[in-house]
């Protein structure tokens, strides 16, 4: 006599698994790693390495002090790092404050959280917006691009974001190619894009979300009188709706919900863009949605499957 096994859902099993998954993310985040040493030197390696290992680090321990098996082997923490690091200028302090950020992402908003899939917010996110608020002047100084190979005083320059107020506009091309002051990852839009390609490709994310995110902002800046191609290009719009806002904890679980989730993340970035004291809204707007994912779940249902609809024949 066979028995009926009973379990939990998900009863679908599928050859992707969170490691092979985080492995696409970290190969999609190789090209805006790439560009970021090109453009601002070989300091950027040093941001990047050393977020990453003390993500790595803060992970292992962690697991280790509350007696749970270690999960350093997805690769989950290595992206946390990775994506923290893409999120910080290439300035001398943040060779301190990435370790201090990816602590905060990993065992603060992760791990006493209960660990991967359990977070309310995406941890990088949340550790930029600490290291944006704590150390605000820090966070705003951006290396001249391209100093380090020949300008003298290159490590004591600093360059404007282009969403700053009286900036002064680069051309559309050095946008495009990430010529241009801001943090690690987020200049280079042809990087980010050809990232972005490789994990619709890959299947790892859909352009509902990051379609939806970049939609909406570009139509409110639009109407609130700005470029909305500057708008586009410029500060962490398309690292942020790429690879954070698609985040399969942290976003809600239906297509109508993603919806509406894309559209309050364009929303919230376009208002703080346009009206904020701060030139970047990118990460609050995400963090934002992301407390708003459970009730967005909560009202958005699923239909359950083998119900009768209301009003049908019996």
């Amino acid at each position: 006599m066979s028995r009926v096994l009973i379990s939990a859902s998900p009863h679908l099993l599928g050859p992707a698994t969170t490691r092979r998954i985080m492995l696409d993310v970290i190969l999609a985040l190789t090209p805006a790693c790439v560009a970021s040493v090109v453009i601002f030197g070989p300091l950027s390696a040093a941001v990047i390495a050393l977020s990453v290992i003390a993500a790595v680090g803060a992970e292992y321990l962690t697991r280790r002090l509350l007696k749970r098996d270690n999960t350093i082997g997805d690769l989950s923490a290595v992206v946390t790092g990775l994506l923290l690091a893409m999120n910080l200028p290439a300035n001398v302090h943040a060779l301190w404050m990435g370790p201090l950020g990816s602590v905060i992402a990993i065992v603060v908003v992760k791990q006493l959280f209960g660990g991967i899939g359990m977070n309310f917010a995406n941890p990088a996110i949340a550790g930029r917006i600490v290291l944006t608020l704590s150390f605000t002047a820090y966070m705003s100084q951006w290396p001249v691009p391209l100093a380090w190979l020949g300008n003298a005083g290159a490590d004591a320059a600093t360059f404007a974001t282009p969403l700053a107020k009286g900036a002064v506009q680069p051309d559309l091309l050095s946008l495009l190619l990430g010529v241009r002051g801001g943090c690690l990852g987020e200049t280079c839009a042809v990087a980010l894009l050809a990232g972005g390609i490789y994990l619709m490709i890959r299947r790892v994310i859909t352009p509902l979300i990051p379609a939806v995110y970049i939609g909406t902002t570009v139509l409110l800046t639009w109407a609130f009188g700005d470029d909305p191609l500057r708008q586009l290009l410029s500060g962490g719009l398309l690292l942020g709706a790429l690879f954070m806002a698609t985040d399969y904890t942290t976003s809600p679980s239906t297509n109508r919900g993603r919806v509406i989730f894309a559209l309050g993340c364009g929303l919230f970035t376009a208002v703080i863009r346009h009206f904020g004291s701060l030139p970047e809204g990118v990460s609050f707007s995400i963090l934002l949605m992301n407390i708003a994912t459970p009730m967005i779940d909560r009202y958005i249902i699923r239909k359950p499957f083998g119900t009768r609809r209301k009003g049908a024949a019996k």
